[in-house]
């Protein structure tokens, strides 16, 4: 038998460690690469998402342009006009509150939108679907300048959910306001029944509980011992005084009386009674007569029941009447009874 010659084995080629290392390394760069790619990619398209919007700009409306308001509510309007420079409520032209008004005019001059919130069109959960939205219109003149819709107030209360005029998108505008478009009329109107200017007053005359209050300023009356011996002192001679003298011709204590001023001064009622007439009322329990470059009268009832608490009452300074709470007359009594029950003080010369 020949032998077949054996098949010739070569050694393979050894495995160069290095090599394979690189190799490995350049496909862990590129899977890398690949995800900072994806990742940056990702970023840039959700903050794209996120922002791609442009707000809207509300062009500024100084307030004292605006000359009539209104803003309709599923339970009726309020409407207010402006006729020189005062403030007036609906059809029977009420004054307003201007502080009330004001804090309106505020909100309409400055009103900014600062976030886009929705624009799906559900408009309920921002309590700007019909019978929860405030719809708010302003005028110069006979020119409709602003509208808007008013929802509730965010989470945060620092921002009201609005929707503008002619754009379906919520927004958030800055602060808090929909309480300031929400008063009912009554709440809107101006409560101050008494107001004067205490420096010009000459005279006070009260009459009720079967008593008198009369008091009058008397011009040059002559300073108290200590002003005197202070002056005497200084070398100075003392300036004539001016002072409240009662009905006895005896001088009253000044800051007593500059309260019972203080309290009658920018009286506010209760509530107006808009179904009764001034004339309609007799036979006054109290009456406040103030004297001086005016001539100011404040007139009390009692009440018509027993079990009510509020006294009705009309005033000089208002034309319709009104009620002032059991606490306010209790302070005028008050007040009354201080100087009345004051120790008696030397006739003054």
């Amino acid at each position: 038998m020949c032998n077949l010659p054996q098949a010739r084995t070569e050694n393979p080629e050894p495995v160069n460690p290095l090599k394979e290392s690189n190799m490995k390394l350049k496909k862990e760069y590129l899977i890398l690469t690949a995800i900072m790619v994806a990742l940056i990619l990702y970023l840039v398209l959700h903050r794209s998402n996120r922002t791609h919007y442009t707000l809207p700009e509300i062009s500024s409306i100084p307030g004292k342009q605006i000359s009539k308001i209104a803003f309709e509510k599923a339970d009726g309007t309020v409407v207010l006009n402006k006729k020189d420079n005062t403030w007036y409520i609906g059809p029977k032209a009420y004054p307003a509150d201007s502080d009330k008004v004001q804090d309106i005019l505020n909100v309409i001059e400055n009103l900014k939108v600062t976030a886009l919130v929705s624009e799906s069109k559900n408009y309920v959960r921002y309590d700007l679907n019909p019978d929860k939205k405030i719809h708010v219109k302003a005028w110069q003149g006979e020119t409709l300048i602003i509208e808007f819709d008013i929802g509730k107030a965010a989470a945060t209360f620092q921002h009201t959910f609005v929707k503008l005029a002619e754009n379906p998108n919520v927004y958030h505008a800055r602060g808090d306001f929909r309480q300031k478009f929400d008063p009912a009329v009554e709440d809107l109107r101006d409560k101050t029944v008494l107001s004067f200017v205490q420096k010009d007053l000459r005279e006070i005359n009260i009459i009720g509980d079967k008593k008198t209050l009369a008091l009058h300023l008397k011009q040059g009356v002559e300073a108290d011992g200590e002003k005197k011996d202070a002056a005497a002192k200084s070398g100075k001679s003392s300036e004539p005084q001016t002072s409240w003298i009662d009905a006895k011709g005896k001088k009253v204590d000044a800051v007593k009386v500059g309260r019972l001023l203080g309290f009658l001064n920018r009286l506010e009622c209760e509530a107006y009674l808009d179904d009764s007439k001034k004339d309609g009322f007799k036979d006054p329990v109290y009456v406040v007569t103030l004297k001086g470059a005016k001539d100011y009268t404040l007139s009390i009832f009692a009440p018509k029941n027993k079990d009510e608490k509020a006294y009705p009452a009309v005033s000089s300074e208002n034309d319709y009447p009104f009620l002032l709470s059991d606490t306010q007359i209790d302070s005028l009594k008050s007040h009354i009874a201080e100087i009345k029950t004051a120790p008696d003080a030397a006739p003054v010369k």
